[in-house]
């Protein structure tokens, strides 16, 4: 059953995909892990399906996951009732600054004051306190833009700062939830990578259903 994220990775480093990095007393292996930079966006509009595979899963610990990946839909809606959408997906490297961060600052920009914006996140977890406070400030001052949050896991969700947070986000009219299993199967078959001429079925993992129940119920309490 899933109980508590840890916020560190683990203690053999791993790559985003979750594999652990060999031969790590190589000093040329080790001289690339210390020249990674330390802050950098990815964009795009498909993830490849074992970042998903890894990222994603809504588990007990998730030691190695010291990343956020955040699939969006933009919908904005013209007074006539015309509506657009776009979608994407963004992933933070290291941990100088977050996706929830990098969403505001690439791809918010473009949007028409003139238009009313739905937009849906579907968050590999949920925000750290500081991401959290950057979305309530978002959303008082954009009084066009409505923003519905749905989380694989909760981050440190038993830390008093992190609970305070999560519900500001409400206060402000973030709409949260956890995500449920035909939720990872729409970002399954909406934001991963397929093989080329097939669409592979999504493969629920044996213990999703239960971590789901488990995480939503811990929502549920820190929000009412």
């Amino acid at each position: 059953m899933a109980q508590k994220e840890e916020t560190t990775a683990a203690t053999v480093p791993t790559s985003q995909d979750g594999e652990d990095l060999e031969n790590l007393e190589d000093p040329k292996k080790l001289r690339e892990l210390e020249e990674l930079p330390p802050f950098e966006i990815v964009t795009g509009e498909r993830l490849p399906a074992n970042f998903f595979k890894f990222q994603f899963r809504n588990v007990e610990y998730s030691s190695g996951r010291n990343k956020t990946f955040l699939c969006y839909v933009v919908e904005a809606q013209s007074k006539g009732g015309q509506v657009q959408a776009s979608k994407g997906y963004l992933e933070d490297e290291h941990v100088a600054a977050h996706a929830e961060e990098a969403f505001f600052n690439t791809i918010m920009p473009a949007f028409d004051p003139a238009l009313r914006y739905l937009v849906t996140w579907y968050v590999s977890s949920s925000p750290c306190a500081a991401c959290a406070d950057r979305i309530v400030r978002t959303l008082n001052k954009t009084k066009n833009l409505r923003l519905l949050l749905l989380a694989g896991r909760l981050f440190m969700w038993e830390e008093p700062e992190i609970q305070a947070a999560l519900r500001k986000l409400k206060e402000a009219g973030c709409k949260l939830r956890i995500m449920k299993p035909q939720d990872f199967e729409y970002v399954w078959q909406n934001f991963v990578e397929q093989e080329e001429g097939e669409s592979k079925a999504f493969e629920p993992w044996e213990d999703i259903q239960e971590n789901f129940l488990y995480y939503d119920e811990k929502l549920a309490d820190i929000l009412k």
